[in-house]
């Protein structure tokens, strides 16, 4: 049996990186790039008016009275296409071309303007309201380096660059399926004995949240030959995953059909509580996790032993769950010999102090808690008692 730490170190010595493939910029939010993104055009390309009125020239303007002849009109999407002459004014709306020859637009609210000729109505002291030519970015600036995950406007952001496909990993697949004869599906009238199969419906949505692409391969059963299946069933993915029937009941069979298929392990215990018998190893070139089957115990797991491998599987270079520091808003009873990852609520207040509160039934079967929860508390093995007010380290969940 390892730590909790022996056993990130191990996921973390993984080194090999998924696969690469192209995909189109509106298929790009959330994906991780595979290499520096470089933009292919300069933005704007042109001079552009921040702002509806007149491009002029500022030594025609400073002073207030100073008329001017307007000889054009340039909007957005259609540029007046003529030189600025002195003592002439161009009207131009946002997002239009600033001619040649003018180097400031004074706004509409600053000149009166009879037929085709305007009047200015204020001093103009200094050049304004002009966009220069690449003030966002540059042909050839990085916008986004290798590693990085893609959001909303960083898709929009490339877009604009003129980038209509994007180099990024590809999404690690995680093939998993649960153990146990008491599982039954979802809207199924319950049989003494019976439970409904919850897992799989939150583990769909973290593996699909921390950028992988779950596959469910069903209820393996209670023997040998059925979880041998599955695990075959699930080779051809990145990762397959086994919850529940890791412990070392007669009727589980997850270590047994793993050894049999010569797989591999390269942890098989953990000190920690939840999640004692989560482990870790290989058929061939496929990861395997095994996770327990209580949904506390699963869920906390994979947020702590999943969620970096998809990350260091898919390319992220931030492979660890988000932490953060509280202070108890209640004393905590000593811990024992193996780490304890508690659930709790922390809360921020206006003056920046954060404070965190554990869930009052911390039982791995319970998912409720674990719903309301925000963060896990990491209790250190042998960890003495602690005050109300002592500083602890969390792991957020949201």
């Amino acid at each position: 049996m390892i730590s909790a730490d022996e056993a990130r170190h191990i996921i973390d010595a993984i080194s090999a990186l998924g696969q690469v493939e192209t995909v189109t910029v509106d298929q790009a939010l959330d994906r991780i790039c595979a290499a520096d993104i470089p933009a292919r055009i300069t933005h704007p390309p042109f001079r552009a008016s921040a702002m509806d009125g007149y491009a002029v020239r500022l030594e025609d303007v400073r002073h207030a009275g100073a008329k001017l002849k307007v000889i054009g009109e340039s909007r957005a999407g259609e540029a007046a296409g003529q030189l600025l002459d002195p003592e002439a004014a161009i009207r131009i709306f946002t997002g239009g071309v600033v001619p040649e020859g003018a180097d400031h637009v004074i706004i509409q609210e600053n000149v009166e303007r009879k037929g085709g000729t305007i009047t200015t109505c204020a001093d103009q002291a200094v050049s304004a309201n002009i966009r220069r030519a690449g003030i966002d970015f540059c042909e050839g600036d990085i916008l986004k380096r290798g590693g990085a995950r893609l959001n909303a406007i960083d898709v929009g952001l490339l877009a604009a660059a003129n980038i209509a496909d994007v180099r990024v990993f590809r999404r690690p697949v995680i093939a998993y399926f649960d153990n146990g004869d008491e599982l039954v599906e979802l809207g199924s009238k319950l049989q003494h004995g019976q439970i409904i199969g919850s897992n799989r419906f939150a583990l769909d949505g973290m593996i699909r949240e921390w950028g992988g692409e779950p596959v469910y391969l069903g209820k393996a059963g209670d023997t040998l030959e059925k979880v041998v299946a599955k695990f075959e069933a699930g080779l051809d993915a990145d990762i397959v995953m086994s919850v529940g029937g890791a412990s070392v009941g007669d009727h589980d069979h997850v270590r047994t059909a793993f050894e049999r298929m010569n797989g591999q392990f390269l942890f098989q215990k953990i000190a920690m509580k939840p999640g004692k018998p989560t482990w870790f190893g290989a058929l061939g070139e496929t990861h395997v996790l095994g996770l327990p089957g209580n949904p506390a115990s699963a869920l906390v797991c994979a947020t702590l032993f999943l969620q970096p491998l998809i990350n260091r599987l898919g390319g992220s270079s931030d492979d660890r769950p988000a932490s953060l520091q509280a202070r108890l808003a209640s004393p905590l009873k000593a811990n024992g010999q193996r780490e304890n990852y508690m659930r709790g609520t922390y809360e921020v207040s206006d003056s920046g102090i954060v404070t965190v509160s554990p869930a009052d039934n911390q039982d791995s079967s319970l998912l409720s808690r674990l719903s309301t929860a925000n963060c896990l508390i990491r209790c250190p093995p042998d960890m003495a008692a602690q005050d109300e007010g002592a500083i602890v380290d969390c792991i957020r969940l949201t």
